[in-house]
């Protein structure tokens, strides 16, 4: 057996970041940005007033002075004259400040007469003007890859970038195995179950920006696996559910030995999701997790959502990491790094009590997966532990 970040490492290893298509703004948040883009325009592109006021030198300001109203500048609609000494230019925020003006002077600051205004107030120190090119000017980079959120695409929308290059989406096959298994919302047998995980791991691997689709079961049969896998072909990654272990039903590695399979690992020590295995298939990354539902998530968790971002072109990096006390005391741990699920609730951490890997109710009520490394001795309540939220 080979470690969890040997593993992880191992799985990287087999990555190669997918090409990039070119789609539109409104179509690409939670997209990757696959190149670098730039600024098309100086945002803003003039000096603006920040504030709705009036526009005068400010050379000229100070409390009782006058001024002569000349003029009149909105957003969309500048003042096209110069504001000379002792005239002002009525203004908006986000007008043009008008040539000349150079401080803009709030409006509860002054008292008006016809065309006349009286500044009453303290005017403060800010000239309350945006300068030109304040927030970017014209070629500023946005440098990739990024996961573009919805910030971003407002950032994007501003540089008059219409289209932006994205990383193609990974296709993932998800085939689950096992003659015990049906469909949701199929009948089944007296010896059958719902399969779960490819449904689970559909919307975990969506949620990190792929493209997941959900192929027919596959029997305990070599020509059945052998069809499922056809069935897979053009996906960037296969993901088999089951059937990877060492039982007279457990079909996986050598069907897909048969089919070429160049496997890369066999077996992680982890606690739950120990028959792990990957390699490449016929240019496709291939990745056969362990049947036991927890155990399917906590790997699409630990390796098939990490794998997802590298192809995307983000970095090859592991979930993070974060740390919190122990709200009880723990056992030592075997010779296995274990994922336990655990509530964090007011910066403590809780280990549920049933870590048996069948149970999805416990995973659902789970809110983070407390590390505990191999052989780790007991620890008391108190003791920081490191966990990864899911």
């Amino acid at each position: 057996m080979i470690s969890v970040e040997e593993a992880r490492s191992l799985l990287f290893g087999l990555v190669t970041p997918l090409d990039a298509e070119t789609v539109p703004l409104v179509q690409a948040a939670g997209r990757v940005l696959a190149r670098d883009v730039s600024a098309k325009r100086t945002q803003p592109p003039f000096a603006a007033s920040a504030m709705d006021g009036y526009a005068v030198r400010a050379d000229e300001v100070a409390k009782g002075a006058s001024f002569e109203v000349i003029g009149e500048a909105a957003a969309g609609s500048g003042f096209a004259g110069r504001v000379a000494p002792g005239q002002a230019a009525r203004i908006f925020t986000g007008a043009p400040v008008p040539e000349g003006a150079d401080f803009v002077v709030l409006q509860e600051d002054v008292s008006r007469d016809g065309d006349h205004i009286n500044i009453t107030g303290d005017t403060g120190a800010s000239h309350n003007i945006r300068p030109a090119g304040g927030d970017f000017k014209t070629g500023h980079r946005f440098a990739a890859p990024k996961r573009l959120d919805p910030a971003d695409i407002a950032l994007l929308a501003s540089m008059n970038i219409a289209e932006v290059p994205v990383t193609r989406k990974p296709v993932v096959a998800l085939i689950s195995t096992g003659n015990e298994l049906v469909m949701p919302g199929e009948t089944p047998g007296p010896d059958q179950i719902i399969a779960s995980n490819t449904f689970g791991l559909k919307a975990l691997l969506n949620l990190a920006g792929a493209e997941t689709r959900i192929l027919p079961i596959a029997l305990d049969t070599p020509a059945s696996l052998q069809t499922a896998l056809d069935l897979a072909e053009g996906a960037d990654l296969i993901i088999t559910i089951g059937g990877a272990s060492v039982g007279d039903h457990d079909l996986v590695a050598q069907v897909a030995a048969d089919m070429g399979l160049e496997r890369t690992f066999y077996k992680v020590a982890m606690r739950p999701g120990k028959p792990l295995m990957a390699g490449r298939l016929n240019g496709a990354m291939m990745m056969g997790l362990p049947g036991n539902p927890v155990s399917a998530m906590v790997c699409g968790t630990l390796f098939a959502a990490p794998v997802v971002e590298a192809l995307l072109g983000l970095p090859a990096r592991a979930p993070e990491r974060l740390q919190a006390e122990l709200a009880v005391d723990v056992a030592a741990n075997g010779p296995r790094e274990h994922y336990m699920r655990a509530v964090l609730k007011d910066g403590l951490l809780t280990p549920l009590p049933d870590q048996d890997s069948s149970l999805l109710s416990v995973l659902s009520t789970a809110n983070a997966l407390l590390i505990r490394p191999v052989r780790d001795p007991a620890q008391p309540a108190g003791h920081m532990v490191d966990y990864i939220p899911i």
